[in-house]
């Protein structure tokens, strides 16, 4: 499944490592520093920055807040449980 994380950015909801609030990324030194030492890798956005969506290749920046986030990726969780009747419906 994937997920809208806000500025035109759509990424696979299993790429996702952690999804971080802006606050804590700038309070902390070795945030900073991992922030530093990817900043070629970094998109989104540099203002207006809620949250921090990291993935094995790419750190996202986005305008949306963790909690938005995580009821997306709760959804999407929510939705891919449910059952597939498709093939009983019959096409006329």
């Amino acid at each position: 499944m994937f997920i809208h994380i806000g500025n035109d950015n759509v990424i696979r909801s299993s790429d996702i490592i952690t999804i971080i609030d802006q606050s804590i990324v700038s309070s902390s030194s070795i945030m900073e520093e991992l922030m530093t030492e990817k900043a070629n890798d970094i998109k989104g956005p540099t203002d207006d920055v809620k949250s921090v969506v990291i993935t094995s290749d790419i750190i996202y920046l986005s305008t949306l807040s963790v909690s938005t986030l995580k009821k997306r990726a709760s959804m999407i969780s929510t939705i891919s449980k449910l059952d597939d009747y498709s093939e009983d419906l019959e096409l006329e």
